[in-house]
Protein backbone atom coordinates (compact mmCIF):
# COMPACT_ATOMS: atom_id res chain seq x y z
CA UNK A 1 0.00 0.00 0.00
CA UNK A 2 2.82 2.38 0.88
CA UNK A 3 4.58 1.71 -2.44
CA UNK A 4 1.39 2.34 -4.39
CA UNK A 5 0.86 5.59 -2.45
CA UNK A 6 4.39 6.74 -3.26
CA UNK A 7 3.92 5.93 -6.94
CA UNK A 8 0.69 7.95 -6.98
CA UNK A 9 2.37 10.93 -5.31
CA UNK A 10 5.30 10.80 -7.72
CA UNK A 11 2.99 10.71 -10.72
CA UNK A 12 0.76 13.54 -9.51
CA UNK A 13 3.42 15.92 -8.20
CA UNK A 14 5.96 15.73 -11.02
CA UNK A 15 7.99 18.94 -11.41
CA UNK A 16 9.40 19.86 -14.83
CA UNK A 17 9.27 23.67 -14.90
CA UNK A 18 8.32 26.60 -12.63
CA UNK A 19 4.98 25.73 -11.05
CA UNK A 20 2.22 27.89 -9.60
CA UNK A 21 0.38 25.96 -6.90
CA UNK A 22 -3.31 25.53 -7.63
CA UNK A 23 -6.06 23.79 -5.72
CA UNK A 24 -5.12 20.50 -7.34
CA UNK A 25 -1.52 20.75 -6.09
CA UNK A 26 -2.27 21.32 -2.38
CA UNK A 27 -3.29 18.62 0.08
CA UNK A 28 -5.01 19.62 3.36
CA UNK A 29 -5.75 17.53 6.42
CA UNK A 30 -5.85 17.57 10.22
CA UNK A 31 -2.42 17.97 11.83
CA UNK A 32 -1.13 16.62 15.16
CA UNK A 33 -2.84 18.96 17.64
CA UNK A 34 -5.92 18.91 15.44
CA UNK A 35 -6.81 15.40 16.60
CA UNK A 36 -6.95 16.58 20.21
CA UNK A 37 -9.00 19.50 19.01
CA UNK A 38 -11.48 17.07 17.43
CA UNK A 39 -11.75 15.26 20.76
CA UNK A 40 -12.55 18.60 22.43
CA UNK A 41 -15.29 19.27 19.87
CA UNK A 42 -16.76 15.79 20.34
CA UNK A 43 -16.75 16.00 24.16
CA UNK A 44 -18.29 19.48 24.20
CA UNK A 45 -21.02 18.35 21.77
CA UNK A 46 -21.89 15.25 23.83
CA UNK A 47 -21.92 17.29 27.06
CA UNK A 48 -24.09 20.00 25.52
CA UNK A 49 -26.63 17.45 24.23
CA UNK A 50 -26.74 15.36 27.43
CA UNK A 51 -27.16 18.34 29.73
CA UNK A 52 -29.23 20.36 27.22
CA UNK A 53 -26.86 23.25 27.86
CA UNK A 54 -26.94 25.84 25.11
CA UNK A 55 -23.79 27.51 26.44
CA UNK A 56 -21.76 24.32 26.00
CA UNK A 57 -23.26 23.76 22.54
CA UNK A 58 -22.41 27.34 21.60
CA UNK A 59 -18.84 26.72 22.68
CA UNK A 60 -18.80 23.53 20.58
CA UNK A 61 -19.96 25.43 17.48
CA UNK A 62 -17.39 28.17 18.12
CA UNK A 63 -14.39 25.83 18.27
CA UNK A 64 -15.76 23.95 15.24
CA UNK A 65 -15.85 27.23 13.29
CA UNK A 66 -12.23 27.90 14.28
CA UNK A 67 -11.24 24.52 12.84
CA UNK A 68 -13.09 25.23 9.59
CA UNK A 69 -11.41 28.65 9.27
CA UNK A 70 -8.03 26.97 9.88
CA UNK A 71 -8.57 24.80 6.81
CA UNK A 72 -9.03 27.86 4.64
CA UNK A 73 -6.20 29.97 6.13
CA UNK A 74 -3.70 27.12 5.99
CA UNK A 75 -4.64 26.30 2.40
CA UNK A 76 -4.11 29.95 1.40
CA UNK A 77 -0.52 29.78 2.66
CA UNK A 78 0.39 27.64 -0.35
CA UNK A 79 -2.25 28.48 -2.93
CA UNK A 80 -1.04 30.83 -5.69
CA UNK A 81 2.63 30.52 -4.76
CA UNK A 82 5.02 30.02 -7.69
CA UNK A 83 8.14 27.91 -7.13
CA UNK A 84 11.17 27.57 -9.39
CA UNK A 85 14.01 25.12 -8.69
CA UNK A 86 17.53 25.65 -10.04
CA UNK A 87 20.23 23.10 -9.22
CA UNK A 88 24.00 23.20 -9.58
CA UNK A 89 24.86 20.53 -12.13
CA UNK A 90 28.50 19.99 -11.11
CA UNK A 91 29.95 19.50 -7.65
CA UNK A 92 32.91 17.90 -5.93
CA UNK A 93 33.37 15.46 -3.08
CA UNK A 94 33.57 17.38 0.19
CA UNK A 95 32.28 20.60 -1.33
CA UNK A 96 28.78 22.06 -1.33
CA UNK A 97 26.28 21.41 -4.10
CA UNK A 98 23.33 23.77 -3.89
CA UNK A 99 19.69 23.58 -4.88
CA UNK A 100 18.23 27.07 -5.25
CA UNK A 101 14.52 27.69 -4.62
CA UNK A 102 12.87 30.85 -5.97
CA UNK A 103 9.48 31.87 -4.59
CA UNK A 104 7.12 34.28 -6.38
CA UNK A 105 3.77 35.50 -5.09
CA UNK A 106 1.32 37.76 -6.94
CA UNK A 107 0.92 40.22 -4.05
CA UNK A 108 2.84 40.84 -0.85
CA UNK A 109 1.53 38.72 1.98
CA UNK A 110 3.03 36.92 4.94
CA UNK A 111 3.52 33.21 4.41
CA UNK A 112 4.89 30.90 7.12
CA UNK A 113 6.20 27.74 5.50
CA UNK A 114 8.40 24.74 6.13
CA UNK A 115 10.53 23.20 3.41
CA UNK A 116 11.64 19.60 3.84
CA UNK A 117 14.26 18.14 1.49
CA UNK A 118 15.87 14.90 2.55
CA UNK A 119 17.14 15.50 6.07
CA UNK A 120 16.88 19.28 5.68
CA UNK A 121 13.94 21.08 7.28
CA UNK A 122 13.99 24.85 6.83
CA UNK A 123 11.62 27.46 8.18
CA UNK A 124 10.67 30.04 5.55
CA UNK A 125 9.06 33.41 6.08
CA UNK A 126 7.91 35.00 2.83
CA UNK A 127 6.98 38.66 2.83
CA UNK A 128 8.20 39.91 -0.57
CA UNK A 129 7.05 39.39 -4.14
CA UNK A 130 10.20 37.42 -4.93
CA UNK A 131 12.48 35.61 -2.48
CA UNK A 132 15.18 32.99 -2.70
CA UNK A 133 16.66 30.33 -0.47
CA UNK A 134 19.37 27.74 -1.08
CA UNK A 135 19.70 24.19 0.20
CA UNK A 136 23.23 22.84 0.59
CA UNK A 137 24.16 19.20 0.13
CA UNK A 138 27.45 17.34 0.55
CA UNK A 139 28.20 14.10 -1.27
CA UNK A 140 30.86 11.71 -0.05
CA UNK A 141 30.83 9.66 -3.24
CA UNK A 142 31.95 10.51 -6.75
CA UNK A 143 29.46 10.11 -9.57
CA UNK A 144 25.83 11.05 -10.15
CA UNK A 145 24.05 12.69 -7.21
CA UNK A 146 20.26 13.03 -7.23
CA UNK A 147 18.80 15.86 -5.19
CA UNK A 148 16.03 14.64 -2.84
CA UNK A 149 12.39 15.42 -3.49
CA UNK A 150 10.98 18.53 -1.84
CA UNK A 151 8.02 18.75 0.50
CA UNK A 152 6.58 22.20 1.18
CA UNK A 153 4.01 22.62 3.95
CA UNK A 154 2.40 25.04 6.38
CA UNK A 155 0.53 24.68 9.70
CA UNK A 156 -0.31 28.37 10.05
CA UNK A 157 -2.13 29.84 11.96
CA UNK A 158 -3.07 27.47 14.82
CA UNK A 159 -1.20 24.25 14.06
CA UNK A 160 -4.49 22.35 13.80
CA UNK A 161 -4.39 21.79 10.04
CA UNK A 162 -1.54 21.11 7.64
CA UNK A 163 -1.46 22.04 3.95
CA UNK A 164 1.34 20.48 1.93
CA UNK A 165 2.61 19.64 -1.54
CA UNK A 166 5.49 17.72 -3.12
CA UNK A 167 7.98 18.42 -5.89
CA UNK A 168 9.25 15.27 -7.56
CA UNK A 169 11.91 16.87 -9.73
CA UNK A 170 14.72 15.38 -11.83
CA UNK A 171 17.53 17.62 -10.57
CA UNK A 172 20.93 15.91 -10.57
CA UNK A 173 24.58 16.82 -10.22
CA UNK A 174 27.81 15.18 -11.33
CA UNK A 175 30.16 14.97 -8.34
CA UNK A 176 33.85 15.14 -9.25
CA UNK A 177 36.49 13.37 -7.12
CA UNK A 178 38.27 15.07 -4.28
CA UNK A 179 41.52 16.74 -5.33
CA UNK A 180 44.77 15.11 -4.19
CA UNK A 181 48.13 16.76 -4.75
CA UNK A 182 50.82 14.95 -6.74
CA UNK A 183 54.19 16.21 -7.88
CA UNK A 184 54.18 16.98 -11.60
CA UNK A 185 56.70 15.26 -13.84
CA UNK A 186 58.65 17.80 -15.85
CA UNK A 187 58.43 15.50 -18.86
CA UNK A 188 54.67 16.01 -19.11
CA UNK A 189 54.98 19.77 -19.20
CA UNK A 190 55.85 21.32 -22.50
CA UNK A 191 55.75 24.66 -24.17
CA UNK A 192 52.36 25.15 -25.83
CA UNK A 193 53.68 27.62 -28.41
CA UNK A 194 57.10 27.61 -29.96
CA UNK A 195 57.80 30.58 -32.16
CA UNK A 196 59.91 29.93 -35.25
CA UNK A 197 62.26 32.78 -36.09
CA UNK A 198 61.83 32.02 -39.79
CA UNK A 199 58.05 32.50 -39.54
CA UNK A 200 56.49 35.93 -39.46
CA UNK A 201 53.01 37.36 -39.74
CA UNK A 202 53.52 39.93 -42.49
CA UNK A 203 55.97 42.26 -44.27
CA UNK A 204 55.84 46.04 -44.23
CA UNK A 205 57.87 48.74 -45.92
CA UNK A 206 61.16 49.73 -44.38
CA UNK A 207 61.04 52.96 -42.38
CA UNK A 208 63.91 55.11 -41.21
CA UNK A 209 65.04 53.92 -37.79
CA UNK A 210 64.00 50.28 -38.21
CA UNK A 211 66.54 47.69 -37.09
CA UNK A 212 68.47 46.02 -39.90
CA UNK A 213 68.09 42.69 -38.05
CA UNK A 214 64.38 42.70 -38.97
CA UNK A 215 64.99 43.31 -42.69
CA UNK A 216 63.84 40.54 -45.03
CA UNK A 217 67.06 40.05 -46.95
CA UNK A 218 65.44 37.49 -49.23
CA UNK A 219 63.32 40.23 -50.75
CA UNK A 220 66.34 42.51 -51.00
CA UNK A 221 68.30 39.83 -52.84
CA UNK A 222 65.46 39.43 -55.31
CA UNK A 223 65.42 43.16 -55.97
CA UNK A 224 61.96 43.61 -54.49
CA UNK A 225 63.03 46.33 -52.08
CA UNK A 226 63.56 46.54 -48.32
CA UNK A 227 60.84 45.08 -46.12
CA UNK A 228 60.60 44.57 -42.36
CA UNK A 229 59.45 41.27 -40.86
CA UNK A 230 56.53 41.61 -38.37
CA UNK A 231 56.57 38.60 -36.04
CA UNK A 232 53.70 37.15 -33.98
CA UNK A 233 54.03 38.00 -30.30
CA UNK A 234 55.65 35.15 -28.43
CA UNK A 235 53.74 33.84 -25.45
CA UNK A 236 55.64 31.64 -23.07
CA UNK A 237 52.69 29.62 -21.87
CA UNK A 238 52.99 26.17 -20.40
CA UNK A 239 50.57 23.32 -21.02
CA UNK A 240 50.13 20.09 -19.10
CA UNK A 241 48.95 16.77 -20.45
CA UNK A 242 47.18 14.94 -17.62
CA UNK A 243 47.11 11.27 -18.54
CA UNK A 244 45.22 8.63 -16.57
CA UNK A 245 47.80 5.93 -17.27
CA UNK A 246 50.65 8.02 -15.87
CA UNK A 247 49.09 8.65 -12.46
CA UNK A 248 51.28 7.13 -9.70
CA UNK A 249 48.67 4.75 -8.26
CA UNK A 250 47.00 1.42 -8.94
CA UNK A 251 43.63 2.53 -7.56
CA UNK A 252 41.11 3.89 -10.03
CA UNK A 253 39.69 6.42 -7.55
CA UNK A 254 43.16 7.53 -6.47
CA UNK A 255 44.15 8.16 -10.08
CA UNK A 256 41.09 10.35 -10.58
CA UNK A 257 41.85 12.27 -7.39
CA UNK A 258 45.39 12.97 -8.59
CA UNK A 259 44.04 14.15 -11.93
CA UNK A 260 41.59 16.45 -10.16
CA UNK A 261 44.45 17.88 -8.12
CA UNK A 262 46.47 18.61 -11.26
CA UNK A 263 43.45 20.25 -12.87
CA UNK A 264 43.03 22.59 -9.90
CA UNK A 265 46.75 23.43 -9.93
CA UNK A 266 46.57 24.32 -13.62
CA UNK A 267 43.53 26.51 -13.04
CA UNK A 268 45.26 28.34 -10.20
CA UNK A 269 48.31 28.98 -12.39
CA UNK A 270 46.17 29.70 -15.49
CA UNK A 271 48.09 27.03 -17.39
CA UNK A 272 46.37 25.17 -20.22
CA UNK A 273 45.85 21.44 -19.73
CA UNK A 274 44.52 18.41 -21.55
CA UNK A 275 42.86 15.33 -20.01
CA UNK A 276 43.28 11.79 -21.28
CA UNK A 277 40.99 9.16 -19.75
CA UNK A 278 40.50 5.54 -20.85
CA UNK A 279 37.10 6.28 -22.42
CA UNK A 280 37.20 10.04 -22.94
CA UNK A 281 39.49 12.95 -23.72
CA UNK A 282 39.35 16.70 -23.10
CA UNK A 283 41.05 19.06 -25.50
CA UNK A 284 43.60 21.66 -24.43
CA UNK A 285 42.17 24.67 -22.62
CA UNK A 286 41.86 26.60 -19.37
CA UNK A 287 39.15 28.59 -17.62
CA UNK A 288 35.74 28.07 -16.06
CA UNK A 289 34.29 26.14 -18.98
CA UNK A 290 37.34 23.88 -19.16
CA UNK A 291 37.12 23.21 -15.42
CA UNK A 292 33.39 22.47 -15.75
CA UNK A 293 34.03 19.92 -18.51
CA UNK A 294 36.96 18.37 -16.62
CA UNK A 295 34.84 17.81 -13.49
CA UNK A 296 32.08 16.15 -15.51
CA UNK A 297 34.53 13.79 -17.24
CA UNK A 298 36.20 12.83 -13.97
CA UNK A 299 32.81 12.32 -12.32
CA UNK A 300 31.67 10.04 -15.14
CA UNK A 301 34.91 8.07 -15.43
Amino acid sequence: MSKAWQMWLKKRFQYHQPKTLSQRDVLVFIYRQGYLYLVLIFISFIAGVNYANNLILGFCFLVSAVLCISFYLTFKQLHGLKIELVAEEVGQVGQAAQLHCYFHQPIKQARYLYLECGEHVEKIYLSEIRQQMSLTFYSENRGLFEYPKIKLYSVYPFGLVRAWTYFYHQKKAWIAPKAELVSTDHKTTKNSQESDLDEYRELRNYQLGDSLHAVSWKQVARGQGMYIKVFEPHQDEQSLEICYEQMPSQSHEQKLQYMMGLVEQCEQQQAAYRLQLPQAELELGVGDQQLHKAKILLAQA
